[in-house]
């Protein structure tokens, strides 16, 4: 399933210019364009996924190890100590883009970010 006017479906259509930095068989990764942090980014779902209550429960694997993979490619460009895996729901809980996404945001020691 696609959305044809999704900003997600685009760039993974390659309608829309991306840096993509990762991609599996049912994800990419690409960078955030208002980060939060040195090296935020994005874990998108291929498939026109609204949010996680329309994900399919056969992709959370991939879904797990994209995000190690990730994060470690992350890690090693920025040499940060942790991260947080963000995932929005609806507009109440900060979903902008209706379009099943994942943020890995790097964190170091004092680094002054604060979610929530």
């Amino acid at each position: 399933m696609e959305e044809k006017d999704c900003l997600f479906c685009k760039i993974v259509r390659k309608e829309i210019p991306s840096e993509i930095f990762f991609e599996s068989e049912n994800f990419i990764s690409i960078r955030d364009i208002h980060p939060i942090s040195e090296g935020h980014s994005l874990i998108i779902s291929k498939k026109h996924y609204k949010n996680l209550l329309d994900f399919p429960n056969l992709l959370g694997n991939e879904l797990i190890n994209t995000a190690k993979e990730v994060f470690f490619k992350i890690q090693k460009e920025t040499k940060c100590e942790g991260f947080n895996l963000v995932q929005n729901n609806f507009a109440v809980a900060g979903q902008i883009i209706n379009h099943l996404h994942f943020h890995i945001i790097p964190r170091k020691k004092n680094d002054g970010v604060h979610l929530g």
